[in-house]
């Protein structure tokens, strides 16, 4: 999971000891066990919010985080608000989501910046990528020389080899009479002369002299320059003088100014290092997609909510169901077929039976079957509208779990036009969340109206569907439960 700053949220907050327990120390006796609590109990500190992006997945062209709730000692604050100093804990920045999908994670948002857009308090940041974890270097096995018993072969020295020493004399002859080197003795005595090559001026000099007559002597036989003259003329190419600047000001002139001290205001450019964040994204545009954003302080690991049916058909049987169930909530369900009549007559032909027509498409239908706990049933949740324009669509969002005869039973209902959005707003499913910390899902919905929206958590438990937290203050509208 991603991470909220414990040191940041924990700061102001004091753990009271109760006095009792010290009053008894004495009579410790009495109490066998352990008396602290386990730290490993404490309660959770999670976060939970929804990030909206549009463009491609990982590279969004623009995005926002809007907070939903905070799990703090064990109890769900509304995340747009709870210590709000002034941006609330959930958007305080250095702040890290992971995004989830299913269950499964997708990548990490990290905050960097918030504000507030349409009254109400939202991030900015950067989408990242998951680490992924670095292979473990090889170790190379380590061979030791002395333990190692296999054969090593090596090259015969020689006594033509430049390298001396006693090894060499020996190789170079069996009888190792005396040392066979070929390279040059080393040089112990200071005072022994050396022959040095004659150097190209050397050679230039002593031509010269021999060739004028006078190839005797010491002081002919080296042809050295002069010593340096200073009043030596010396032919350089003169450098021309480059004129010195002006000690003058250039003052650009401008129109209808006619003081030239006058001073002129220019735009510079900004040393503020800049935000590596995605532009935010603004309003609902219908290309806009969401994914459930959690941040917590301990790590998780990954739970699907993908429920896994025994049976194909069964899936498709309760979509059926469900589906029928849709339409006859949005009253675009057929009416059944009129029975055929009895003629009392046994001549008369038999009336064929009438074919019933085909169902009504629901638009842009919606469908997904979750395990929110391990072991646990299928929750199935179906969202669809009506076609046509948006004042006159209606909307559905059923949540349903199959009982033990396989027959399809409703926890949820909930069904609006887009006349009456704000007095019932339409549930648009986000995902599933754990928002207790306490491995089971709760079903996150957006409740949307025409002006205004929220989220809302939703746990399905003993075949009900019952609302658990609404964020953004006080819910409006209301879902009929059936």
């Amino acid at each position: 999971m991603g991470r909220i700053g414990a040191g940041r949220i924990l700061t102001g907050r004091m753990i009271l000891a109760g006095a009792g327990l010290a009053a008894a120390l004495p009579a410790c006796a009495q109490y066998v066990g352990q008396v602290t609590k386990n730290v490993k109990d404490a309660p959770e500190l999670r976060a939970i919010s929804v990030l909206e992006w549009t463009g491609e997945a990982g590279k969004p062209k623009t995005s926002r985080l809007v907070p939903v709730a905070v799990l703090d000692q064990g109890k769900l604050q509304d995340g747009g608000i709870y210590l709000a100093r002034p941006e609330p804990l959930a958007l305080a920045g250095e702040v890290e989501y992971e995004l989830d999908q299913n269950g499964k994670a997708i990548g990490l948002f990290d905050i960097e910046n918030s504000g507030r857009e349409q009254g109400a308090w939202v991030g900015y940041g950067k989408w990242k990528p998951m680490p992924v974890a670095k292979a473990a270097p090889v170790e190379k096995p380590h061979i030791d020389d002395i333990e190692n018993d296999e054969p090593v072969l090596h090259r015969k020295r020689h006594a033509d080899d430049a390298t001396g020493g006693g090894d060499a004399g020996k190789a170079g002859n069996g009888s190792g009479a005396g040392p066979t080197t070929s390279g040059p003795a080393a040089d112990d005595d200071p005072d022994r002369p050396k022959l040095h090559k004659k150097s190209s001026s050397e050679d230039a000099g002593s031509g010269s002299d021999s060739r004028s007559g006078s190839g005797s002597g010491s002081g002919s036989s080296t042809a050295s320059a002069p010593p340096d003259d200073p009043d030596r003329p010396v032919l350089k190419k003169e450098k021309k003088k480059q004129p010195e600047p002006e000690d003058v000001g250039h003052v650009s002139s401008v129109e209808g100014v006619t003081d030239p001290d006058r001073p002129q205001l220019k735009r510079g450019k900004s040393n503020a290092d800049s935000l590596q964040v995605t532009p935010s994204l603004m309003g609902l545009p219908p290309d806009m997609q969401q994914a459930v954003a959690v941040s917590d302080a301990k790590t998780h690991p990954e739970h699907p909510w993908t429920y896994t049916w025994a049976d194909p058909a069964d899936e498709e049987k309760m979509k059926a169901q469900l589906e029928d169930a849709a339409r006859d909530a949005l009253g675009i369900k057929p009416p059944p077929p009129p029975a055929p009549k009895k003629t009392a007559r046994k001549t008369a032909k038999p009336v064929p039976p009438t074919v019933p027509p085909p169902p009504v498409p629901l638009d842009n239908e919606q469908f997904r079957v979750f395990e929110l706990a391990y072991g646990s049933g299928a929750t199935l949740v179906l969202s669809a509208h009506t076609d046509g324009p948006a004042a006159q669509q209606k909307y559905v969002t059923l949540i349903a779990q199959p009982d033990l005869y396989g027959n399809l039973l409703v926890l949820l209902k909930n069904v609006t036009d887009g006349a009456s959005l704000d007095d019932t707003p339409r549930m648009r499913l986000v995902d599933a969340v754990d928002a207790l910390a306490d491995n089971r899902g709760e079903l996150l919905f957006e409740l949307r109206g025409a002006t205004q929206r929220q989220f809302a958590l939703y746990r399905v438990l003993r075949g009900q569907a019952e609302k658990l937290f609404v964020g953004g203050g006080e819910s409006y509208g209301a879902a009929s439960a059936q």
